[in-house]
Order: C-alpha cells, then sequence, then structure tokens
C-alpha cells in the first residue's frame, strides 16, 4: 500500500477505469466488455458513491457503493487492475467503503461471481459471510453469491 489513497472518482478517472475493467476477470467471463463499461461509467454513476484507489497518480482500482440496500448499503462493483492485486489496493478501498458504510449503518453487502475463487477467499478474510447463491443471475450454469459483513443487527 505504499503511497496508495482513495478519493471520489472524477470525470478524468473513466477511460482509466473502463480499462481496468474491461481487461480483468470476472468481468470478461461475466461478458461485460468495454462498451458496457463505457456505459455505466459514462458519466460517473449517478445516486451512488464511486470512489478510486491511486497510487503514483494512477488510478489502480475502484468502488461503487450503491446506499439502502436490505437495511444496509450495497457494495456494487470492487475492481483492481491486474497489475496492481496482491500490493492491498483492495484491501484498502474496502476499508474505506466500510468506514463510510458503517457510519450510517449496520450492514454492508456485496456479491461475488461462484467461479472467482480468489474474490471468495478475499471478502472471507475481510470478514463476509456468504449468505446464499443467485444461480443463473448474470450467465448461464454460474451463481452470484450474496455477501454480508454486519456491526451488529439494524435494529437495537
Amino acid at each position: 500500500m505504499n503511497g496508495q489513497s482513495v478519493r471520489p472518482m472524477r470525470p478524468e478517472d473513466c477511460d482509466t477505469v473502463i480499462q481496468i475493467l474491461a481487461d480483468s476477470d470476472p468481468w470478461k467471463t461475466l461478458g461485460y466488455d468495454h462498451k458496457d463499461w463505457t456505459r455505466i461509467f459514462c458519466p460517473i454513476p449517478q445516486g451512488r458513491e464511486s470512489f478510486v484507489a491511486e497510487a503514483g497518480g494512477q488510478v489502480t482500482g475502484i468502488a461503487v457503493i450503491r446506499e439502502k440496500f436490505l437495511l444496509g448499503d450495497y457494495l456494487e462493483l470492487l475492481g483492481v487492475a491486474g497489475w496492481a492485486r496482491r500490493q492491498g489496493t483492495g484491501r484498502q478501498l474496502l476499508t474505506h467503503v466500510e468506514t463510510l458504510v458503517f457510519a450510517r449503518t449496520k450492514n454492508l453487502f456485496a456479491c461475488v461471481s461462484d467461479f472467482n475463487r480468489d474474490a471468495r477467499d478475499f471478502y472471507r478474510k475481510q470478514g463476509y459471510q456468504e449468505i446464499g447463491p443467485m444461480p443463473n443471475f448474470l450467465i448461464p450454469g454460474s451463481a452470484e453469491i450474496l455477501l454480508r459483513k454486519s456491526a451488529g443487527p439494524a435494529r437495537s
């Protein structure tokens, strides 16, 4: 994590974010391409919080949060450039997101593809529980697994 920081996404980050996502799995396996990411990120998604990780002035990752999902918030997207993986970027982005989310609500949800073992292990190490699969949610023959990390019950 040397020299890495997290900041809100800016319009000038769009091309780099699109390239990071278009070049990496699980997105390629799920059928997302450059055109899909351009539609999603140009302009920056409204009604969501979008953050980028940056090192040496270069964007290394992206996180997008949707507020108010199942008595919590939803981490809609977490992606790290292939060349920047295993350097703490994902953990730094996730920690930033969790700090914001748990200041306002008790639950953070995410999804991970059943075939994405690295991501499943990553989230497990960060304290997420697998709630259950959603079969054939994005592509035939594969499931998205709903994850949850909690700071306690929604009601006290």
